[in-house]
């Protein structure tokens, strides 16, 4: 990569790039990646939504160097005075946080009898999506799930992969809101049994770092919600938009680091601006970048645009083992969805389709026990292959 490459480049590239997505995905060679041998498919369900493609393992890599972030315009010295919270201080000079302690190493709770209140017969899809989210992980897993457009269901997929993952496994996951621009993970999942944020987190950031072992389980635990049948946990964003200059790079690893000595998997839903600080932080932790669209061109060209983003600050092996929702919006396909399918699966390990449920249209709080069985499936299956590579 030259060194008049980078984030900023890429944001400043015309949509001429983009030609259109049937050409894409008809034509265009992968991204300046080597063409791997189809692989056929797992076995599944020919009525199930969700295709289970052959799992790629994910690429060694070393992290991403990125360009400093633009320059931040500050809030006021009179909104900084009259700020309530006091924030913890800059971590001490050497300060490394000790991230990738192999929480998942003992053993799992008993399986459940219906994770997302499916009962997973003996040899179905089901079972076989269980097995997967249950194997040990070994060191925690940052799921990342992201694409610069709103309204392309990121929370919901946060929130749902989430539930599936921890209704699996019984433990140790939790859906972390990282939009810098008042986030809704915190409105639409967990309980309401107080209204802390990552605000009132990062203000006690330094004092909570201190604690270790179950001690730290316990207090991390003052600042989450949970989810109502208590699949996962959720670490709401913070709803006044002038905090996000309080999530600076430094800050999000922190934070990031508590979290996998507490957790094992961490699934984020990222904000909408790729030039951000803590958007790109999560971008060079993730372990799995899940892409998720709607059947709608402006949407995909969002994620495909986004994607090259990615290529261009080094992260080919992200975009090439990333996982692409497509969660439909209406009861029957769209026309563009099978040419949707096809670009992405040229591009990415794989391609889920979600079906439709009117549940999840409403835009409240998401309550994955009362949607549609096809749509609890669907789920289920997904977070299967969201977290294919990982673990035995």
């Amino acid at each position: 990569m030259g060194t008049d490459t980078g984030w900023s480049r890429a944001a400043g590239e015309s949509s001429g790039r983009w030609r259109t997505i049937i050409d894409r995905a008809t034509g265009r060679n992968r991204s300046e990646r080597v063409e791997s041998e189809p692989t056929a498919p797992l076995p599944h369900d020919p009525d199930a939504t969700t295709v289970f493609p052959a799992p790629i393992p994910p690429a060694p890599r070393t992290p991403a160097a990125y360009p400093p972030p633009p320059t931040q315009a500050y809030p006021s010295a009179a909104y900084q005075a009259a700020s309530t919270p006091t924030y913890s201080p800059p971590s001490p000079p050497g300060y490394t946080p000790p991230r990738g302690q192999a929480v998942a190493s003992a053993p799992l709770p008993p399986a459940p009898a219906a994770p997302m209140g499916i009962a997973a017969k003996s040899g179905s899809p089901a079972d076989r999506a269980v097995s997967v989210l249950r194997r040990n992980l070994g060191v925690p897993r940052v799921v990342a799930f992201a694409n610069p457009k709103g309204g392309v269901h990121k929370t919901t997929a946060t929130v749902l992969a989430a539930a599936a993952i921890g209704g699996a496994r019984g433990r140790g996951v939790v859906a972390w809101d990282d939009n810098e621009l008042r986030g809704t993970l915190g409105l639409r999942a967990g309980s309401a049994r107080h209204a802390k944020t990552i605000r009132h987190l990062v203000a006690e950031l330094a004092e909570v770092e201190l604690n270790t072992g179950p001690a730290l389980t316990a207090r991390i635990d003052d600042f989450l919600r949970h989810a109502s049948d208590g699949t996962y946990d959720v670490l709401a964003g913070e709803e006044d938009p002038r905090f996000a200059w309080r999530l600076d790079p430094p800050t999000v690893r922190r934070v990031l680091d508590l979290l996998t000595r507490t957790h094992e998997v961490i699934c984020v839903d990222t904000g909408n601006n790729v030039e951000s600080g803590n958007w790109r932080t999560i971008m060079e932790a993730a372990d799995q970048l899940v892409i998720t669209t709607v059947p709608r061109e402006d949407s995909a060209f969002s994620a495909d645009w986004m994607m090259d983003v990615l290529l261009e600050a080094g992260r080919e092996e992200l975009v090439a083992n990333a996982v692409t929702l497509i969660s439909m919006t209406t009861p029957r396909a769209l026309p563009m969805q099978e040419d949707l399918m096809r670009h992405f699966r040229q591009r990415n390990r794989a391609v889920c389709v979600v079906p439709y449920d009117p549940i999840l249209e409403q835009g409240g709080w998401i309550d994955h026990t009362v949607l549609a069985p096809a749509t609890r499936d669907a789920w289920l299956e997904a977070a299967a292959v969201i977290m294919e590579p990982f673990g035995q």
